[in-house]
């Protein structure tokens, strides 16, 4: 018997089972209103066709939750079509298709070391950290003065991801950022 969570219980990342297929919670939020039953507004990321839907289910849903398991791997190379990583305690190497890994690709760095998730013993994407550390290769300059808070500009990444950054980013600056929420955190 599989383990059943409630509505309640759910996490960013958590895997459950919904109309016979395996659903990665990317976003949750509880609502409760002033008027009527409390209910959880979830988008979900499908792991077999990789779309994303939104879904909203009364508090206290109960669904059966799907066992994931992590493994620290390395990842190697993008070869267009595939992303090549290898295991770090057994070398044996794994590939996983570009499309399942586009969101997460311009943050990763080759040779770093990622969490690739397995559910039901088959690879289904990778867990990024909290925090990378990546060199700005590309950015307007700051100029003296535009110290207004709160005011960001496009910066682009060595790896090619662009996010926004406070105007006093230069190129050649390395920054601290979330990659998951695609957020600069602080120079490092």
């Amino acid at each position: 018997m599989a383990e059943v969570v409630s509505t309640n219980q759910f996490r960013n990342g958590m895997h459950i089972e919904l109309d016979g297929q395996t659903w990665r919670i990317v976003e949750f939020q509880h609502v409760k209103p002033g008027k009527g039953g409390a209910f959880v507004r979830t988008k979900l990321k499908s792991l077999g066709s990789g779309s994303v839907v939104d879904k909203t289910f009364r508090a206290g849903e109960k669904f059966p939750r799907v066992r994931t398991e992590q493994k620290n791997m390395q990842y190697l190379y993008d070869s267009g079509d595939e992303v090549v990583f290898m295991d770090e305690s057994t070398y044996e190497q794994l590939s996983l298709p570009h499309a399942l890994l586009e969101d997460e690709l311009p943050f990763m760095q080759a040779s770093s070391s990622v969490q690739v998730m397995f559910v039901g013993g088959n690879p289904s994407g990778v867990d990024l950290p909290a925090s990378v550390v990546l060199e700005v290769t590309d950015t307007e300059p700051g100029v003296k003065g535009d110290t207004v808070s709160n005011v960001t500009k496009p910066a682009t990444l060595e790896t090619g991801a662009v996010i926004q950054v406070p105007l006093f980013v230069n190129v050649g600056d390395k920054i601290k950022l979330d990659p998951r929420e695609k957020r600069y955190i602080q120079r490092a």
